[in-house]
C-alpha cells in the first residue's frame, strides 16, 4: 500500500503520510540491528562482483563499474552480505570483526584482503 492509498484511507497528508512511514522503517531497522547475533562456528567469507561486464585492459581485481558484495555464510544457517566500496583488508576485517564471533572458524579464498 503506498502513501497515496494511505491518504485515501485516513484523510491525513501525504506528507504526514511519508512521515510515518519513514519512522516506522528507521524503526524497523534498527530492531533488526539490535536482534541480529553475531555468527559463530564455521564462517565462510567472499566477495563478488555485479553489474557491469569485463572491461577490455582493466587490470586487477574486479572490473570498473561494478559494485562489490561481501559476505559471510555460516554453513548450514545463516547469510549475512553488505555492499562495500572497495575489496581492502581494513573494510573486510571490519566487517568480519563485527558479525562473527571470537570462537569463529573463518574460512576464505586465501586473498589477503581478508
Amino acid at each position: 500500500m503506498n502513501a497515496v492509498q494511505i491518504k485515501e484511507l485516513t484523510g491525513l497528508s501525504r506528507q504526514t503520510i511519508n512521515k510515518y512511514l519513514t519512522a516506522i522503517r528507521l524503526r524497523i531497522v534498527e530492531l533488526s540491528i539490535l536482534q541480529s547475533t553475531p555468527l559463530v562456528g564455521q564462517i565462510e567469507v567472499d566477495e563478488s562482483y555485479f553489474g557491469a561486464r569485463h572491461v577490455r585492459g582493466k587490470r586487477g581485481r574486479g572490473a570498473l563499474g561494478e559494485t562489490i558484495v561481501f559476505g559471510l555464510l555460516k554453513r548450514g544457517d545463516k547469510v549475512y552480505t553488505e555492499i562495500v566500496p572497495n575489496c581492502k583488508s581494513t573494510t573486510l576485517q571490519r566487517i568480519i570483526k563485527g558479525k562473527t564471533s571470537i570462537e569463529s572458524v573463518i574460512h576464505s579464498d586465501g586473498w589477503r584482503g581478508v
